[in-house]
């Protein structure tokens, strides 16, 4: 009898049809702004959602676009993970949204929120869930992120970075090994630092809650390191790494990896990264220039837009995801590509 693992069967994504450049911002935060955003960030310009569209609507489209590469029907679906922190309501969860949209009635639901590094511990659950549970062996894993909706236009910080869009992954069981192990950490003194503050129960978004401290928008409240990125991602790699040869009985270096996907907030962080783990360029791919930045659905999209362009996995690749976001939380996962 095989041994039962999880692998990453299908890639889809969805981006949205509206495009605002740099120079959109010219007016409002002077001319020099776009030279900035491609000299410090990376972001030439970014996508927004229709007045029309929801969260669920991005993560429907990349959802069926995943499925129908799989070559599935919807109800073949077990589970579906939506990783947001930019839901369609408070509650209940968007994927519940989802499902009802892509008619995957057999499919139980779950939202995951840990902001931007929300997808790759979604993706970890899912691995989980497909080897320890019999019945669950095909799950829709979703990033999803409609944040043009909590922007506030008149701050230059957030206004000019971050943008609309959907990433997803089916992960299913197979009998050649996909998933080999995730790490997570956190830095929770930072929870107060970035993030929409406005809507919880600590802020409830009672009229005069929006009064005293405005509309639910996301936001900058206080410094965290700027170079937060750069200092904890390459030892949460190696972490990650460690634990994998451990588990596998391989000794595995960074060099070993032939493809990295990162937190696609900073380009100048990925290059630093690499760098610092003494990895070529060639071996990440990064979509923030064109798709400014689309947090939780960013690294799904990133592996999408790598594989369309033939620069994707092949069979047999080892892939590392690596995230951050608002907390603040991280998670590294490392899988081995399948056929």
């Amino acid at each position: 009898m095989h041994m039962r693992h999880a692998r990453i069967v299908s890639t889809g994504s969805d981006i949205p049809q509206q495009v605002v450049t740099n120079a959109a911002f010219a007016p409002r935060f002077g001319a020099s702004t776009g030279d900035w955003l491609v000299e410090h960030v990376g972001i030439r310009e970014r996508r927004f959602m229709g007045e029309d569209q929801a969260t669920s609507d991005l993560a429907a489209a990349a959802g069926r676009t995943a499925l129908e590469r799989a070559g599935l029907e919807p109800m073949a679906l077990d589970r579906i993970i939506v990783a947001t922190d930019t839901p369609d309501y408070f509650s209940p969860a968007t994927a519940a949204v989802v499902q009802a949209k892509l008619g995957a009635r057999r499919a139980g639901v779950l939202d995951v929120n840990s902001a931007c590094a929300g997808w790759v511990i979604a993706l970890d659950l899912a691995a989980r869930l497909v080897l320890t549970e019999p019945d669950q062996t095909l799950i829709l894993v979703i990033g999803a992120y409609g944040m043009s909706r909590f922007l506030d236009g008149g701050d230059k910080k957030t206004a000019t970075l971050f943008a609309d869009g959907a990433g997803a992954v089916v992960v299913g069981a197979g009998t050649a090994p996909g998933w080999l192990d995730t790490v997570t950490a956190a830095a929770g003194e930072y929870h107060d630092a970035l993030g929409i503050y406005t809507g919880g129960t600590f802020r409830p978004a009672t009229a005069a809650h929006v009064a005293q401290y405005g509309p639910p928008v996301v936001q900058f409240t206080r410094p965290f390191p700027a170079t937060f990125n750069t200092e904890q991602w390459p030892p949460l790699i190696e972490r990650l790494l460690a634990r994998a040869s451990a588990r596998i009985g391989t000794c595995l270096h960074p060099d070993d990896v032939d493809h990295y996907y990162f937190t696609q907030v900073n380009l100048r962080t990925i290059e630093a990264t690499m760098a610092t783990l003494g990895q070529p360029l060639a071996k990440t791919h990064w979509i923030m220039d064109k798709y400014g930045y689309t947090g939780s659905a960013c690294i799904p999209m990133a592996l999408d837009d790598a594989i369309a362009q033939g620069r994707g996995p092949k069979p047999g690749s080892l892939v590392l995801f690596c995230a951050s976001g608002g907390g603040i939380s991280l998670a590294a996962s490392l899988w081995r590509w399948s056929e």
